[in-house]
């Protein structure tokens, strides 16, 4: 499945070898791939940035390694099932053909995926609990598709657009559940948590995935259905059928205005009968965070949260907490023991160009059982939150309402939470703030909290890092060695985290995310897992887009690159 559409620019940058002594060992058996979800467009001559298309950007960990002792650029390999270095990126398009037909739980409805909008603006992908399969989550606006690839062949196994309401459509997000026998899908616009039912056979490989409609839980107030939920058939870029199937119904699904305490999910529904303000402004789902008792921790960018039991149908909610308790817009969350952390950032809206938001949580996930708790009970951990926060999303103790110093580097004082990693062993977990270009490193035990860079040599201050390297040169202006991380992922062997790089026009929260060194960028982990430096970039890069600039608070690029690298994970072999 080459792609023909422009010749890939394969710059990739290294730290000197000299400088570092970084082992050549991969990890045990076959070692691992690194995916990354690039949002741009793969198509030229489109209006608005993330809505066509996208590139699948994926990396043998071999080539890794050696890119980073000698520095011989690490070639992303193709998705025609050979797994061929340099035959990348892949086009969305080419995974899932546009000649995909459309099918509703009733039947065909004679449209073709070519005659929908939004397929494109690929937000991130992760692996299945057996490293079998990736989602695939597509957050163009009014799409809402999510599809599975194979990880081996590389392959569309399955894809899905989600139910239309009366709010709107699309997809952030999706997690696997804790044995991969389900995918949780965050309807944000939607404002509904929707489940995908997996089965597999003997091996792992799936041979079913049905979209079951029963199983969805409304989160917004007043919510009726628009449009049911689609599955796509015919045959993929390999010229193999594509499966799956729709069941259930909506009758069945809970779409009701309150909790079971009576609450209403949203504020300002028309039955509530109880008193408590519900303390939820805007219940658009970011991330069903889901842990290891399969309960989806639902975050909200307006503040607050909903957690509910994903086994059951319809799910069902069994804790909620307000938005004061729970400030807005997080998505970054791991589990480490009893314990889930959380965080909470910057709004997407446009709200958030001046908002400044860095606090991390921590929910003792035993303390939830089959019925439902009080409101704000168990009550979190407030872990860290930084005395700068802005009074904003539900957060009431900030020093000011708002934060107009932009987002360039050292000269903004914003800050931003957003990807969440853990060290294998769970002694430590990383939090990347994405406007002030650190990672700061929580001790799971003690909570003390350490902060190391990824603009220098040493992850302290010193030396010059790899994304100076690897930034942009084709406009003078742009500010150099400003990685803007996003979301963050560990290696099965414990020694990197792989962390996502925007671009200079970045597709989403483009108010937040504008960096210089488009791709995935490789933290190597030191003192145990307490800190980190950041030792090379997977460079990216797309020309031809061309869609319109933004970056409110930014720098005016004036150049031609487009990649925009949102989501980086890993996949073992």
């Amino acid at each position: 499945m080459k792609n023909f559409k422009f010749k890939t620019q394969a710059v990739a940058i290294a730290m000197l070898a000299s400088m570092f002594s970084i082992s050549s060992t991969v990890a045990e058996s076959d070692g691992y791939e690194i995916w990354g979800s690039d949002q741009s467009n793969s198509v030229s001559n489109v209006d608005s940035r993330g809505v066509s298309g996208s590139w699948l950007w994926i990396w043998d960990s071999k080539d890794v390694e050696t890119q980073l002792k000698d520095g011989e650029a690490a070639e992303p390999i193709g998705c025609d099932g050979k797994n061929i270095a340099g035959e990348g990126p892949c086009n969305l398009y080419d995974v899932f053909p546009s000649t995909l037909m459309e099918n509703s739980s009733s039947g065909p409805t004679g449209k073709s995926l070519s005659e929908l909008s939004g397929f494109g603006r690929l937000h991130g992908m992760l692996s299945d609990p057996q490293n079998l399969y990736m989602n695939v989550n597509i957050f163009a606006p009014d799409g809402g598709y999510i599809g599975i690839i194979d990880g081996e062949t590389k392959e569309a196994v399955a894809l899905f657009r989600v139910t239309g309401t009366n709010i709107g459509r699309s997809v952030h997000m999706s997690f696997w559940n804790s044995d991969g026998s389900a995918l949780l899908v965050a309807n944000l616009h939607g404002k509904v948590l929707e489940r995908i039912d997996i089965e597999r056979d003997g091996n792992g490989k799936i041979t079913s995935a049905t979209f079951n409609q029963s199983a969805s839980l409304g989160v917004g107030k007043e919510m009726t259905i628009t449009d049911e939920a689609k599955v796509y058939l015919g045959t993929n870029g390999q010229g193999n059928p594509m499966l799956g199937n729709i069941s259930g119904s909506y009758e069945e699904a809970d779409f009701g205005n309150l909790t079971p305490n009576g609450i209403c999910k949203e504020n300002e529904c028309t039955d509530n009968s109880n008193e408590t303000p519900a303390g939820r402004a805007n219940n658009l789902i970011i991330c069903p965070i889901t842990s290891n008792n399969d309960h989806a921790y639902i975050t909200f960018g307006g503040g607050g949260l909903l957690i509910a039991d994903i086994k059951t149908t319809p799910m069902q909610i069994i804790a909620e907490y307000d938005n004061k308790t729970i400030n807005g817009a997080g998505c970054g969350g791991v589990q480490v023991g009893n314990e889930m952390w959380l965080n909470a950032g910057v709004s997407a809206s446009k709200a958030g160009a001046t908002q400044s938001t860095f606090t991390m949580y921590s929910i003792d996930d035993s303390q939830l059982g089959k019925t439902a708790n009080a409101l704000n009970t168990p009550s979190p951990t407030v872990i860290f939150k930084d005395s700068t926060n802005t009074t904003t999303i539900g957060n009431d103790d900030g020093n000011s309402n708002e934060n107009l110093t932009g987002q360039l580097p050292g000269t903004t004082t914003r800050r931003d939470a957003h990807g969440m990693a853990r060290t294998l062993s769970g002694s430590h977990i990383h939090n990347v703030d994405r406007i002030q270009n650190n990672v700061e490193v929580f001790d799971t035990k003690t909570l003390t909290r350490t902060t190391y860079d990824l603009t220098s040599a040493d992850g302290q201050g010193n030396g010059v890092g790899p994304c100076a390297q690897a930034s942009v040169t084709d406009d003078p202006n742009l500010p150099q060695n400003d990685p803007a991380p996003d979301l963050i992922e560990n290696t099965p062997d414990g020694k990197y985290l792989v962390v996502a790089l925007r671009g200079p026009i970045p597709v989403s929260v483009a108010h937040a995310a504008q960096g210089s060194c488009p791709g995935v960028g490789i933290i190597e982990l030191l003192d145990g897992g307490a800190s980190g430096r950041l030792v090379g970039v997977l460079r990216t890069t797309n020309i031809v887009d061309n869609s319109p600039m933004s970056a409110p608070g930014g720098h005016e690029y004036t150049g031609s690159e487009h990649s925009d690298i949102h989501g980086a994970s890993v996949r073992k072999k």
